[in-house]
């Protein structure tokens, strides 16, 4: 792997953040606003490729925080900056799920209240990114949040749905919102926010990319558990949970992994399908992160939760029963 680009392109954007704060420092207002507007373009266009092609997942846990407080720092100085609002978003969610809420999972068998803790934390930063999406959209459309608490489907058709930044702005504010809803399931006044999540899947569906749009169908396999407005035809909890993993694997080309380990998870523990569990998970593991390195990052805490779930059979899974005599 090539890492020189890479290298290149930290180096670069990390020398214009330092020369634009020394803008910032010795220079008037209208050149000031200047500086915080490119500072803001360089955080939003490095963290949107680098760190999900990296392949060292501890380092990228240790490097986020840092990055995702200097863009709020930044952001505080230019809230109108939506590639930065979007960034934001999908950092926090990010974080959140690969940092937070999986380690909690790890960690659950042998310090229960640190889980509880952790989870308390991912619940607290997705509403964040929720929050920075929802900024965004007000930025883009003034008096969007208001129309929008009052009546989603309205606030949402007043979106263009041919904006790039529009449905960036809508994909990271559901994500990160029913993120918080799959982990608050005992908490009624997220449970409530629901047909604000099911209105904005519905005007994500009539896009014209719609069926080549691969994080919705993985956004939508944990979240229809806790789905409440269903149409008739929309089948059973697994039937739909398997159409959106079918879905999943379609429009990714096969080069995304946790449709496979949300499938074992979702569906296949719950029918105590060991074949199947194994099926998915081997395979899975099989798939060469290199080969998808827009997806490398992902893939590698995937696969991380894929082992992890492997070893944990026997407490997955009941015994066979004995045969009867």
């Amino acid at each position: 792997m090539n890492t020189i680009p890479f290298v290149g392109q930290i180096k670069y954007t990390f020398i214009l953040i330092i020369f634009l704060f020394a803008c910032l420092l010795f220079t008037g207002c209208s050149i000031k606003k200047m500086a915080v507007n490119k500072i803001g373009d360089a955080l939003a266009q490095s963290t949107s490729g680098t760190f999900t092609a990296d392949d060292d997942p501890k380092l990228i846990a240790d490097a986020l925080p840092f990055s995702l407080k200097l863009m709020e720092s930044i952001s505080s100085e230019t809230p109108k900056h939506i590639p930065l609002l979007i960034s934001l978003s999908r950092g926090f969610t990010s974080y959140s799920y690969a940092y937070i809420q999986l380690e909690a999972d790890y960690i659950e068998e042998t310090d229960w209240q640190e889980a509880l803790h952790m989870r308390e934390r991912a619940r607290k930063l997705y509403l964040r990114a929720r929050n920075y999406g929802l900024q965004g959209l007000e930025v883009l459309q003034d008096g969007f949040t208001n129309e929008f608490f009052n009546d989603p489907q309205k606030a949402l058709l007043s979106l263009k749905q041919t904006d790039e930044e529009a449905r960036l702005l809508v994909q990271w504010t559901l994500s990160p919102w029913a993120a918080a809803i799959s982990i608050s399931k005992d908490m009624p006044e997220l449970i409530a926010d629901l047909p604000y999540i099911e209105a904005m899947i519905e005007w994500m569906k009539h896009w014209e990319e719609y069926e080549k749009f691969q994080p919705l169908a993985s956004i939508m396999m944990p979240f229809e558990s806790v789905r409440t407005e269903l149409a008739p035809d929309e089948g059973t909890l697994e039937e739909r949970i398997r159409r959106d993993f079918e879905s999943a694997l379609r429009v990714s080309n096969g080069s995304v992994i946790s449709p496979y380990v949300s499938l074992a998870e979702l569906v296949s523990i719950q029918n105590q399908d060991l074949d199947e569990f194994n099926m998915l998970l081997k395979k899975a593991l099989s798939i060469e992160v290199d080969r998808y390195p827009e997806n490398r990052l992902e893939n590698l805490l995937m696969q991380k939760r894929a082992r992890w779930l492997l070893s944990r059979q026997e407490e997955l899974f009941l015994p066979d029963l004995p045969p009867e005599e």
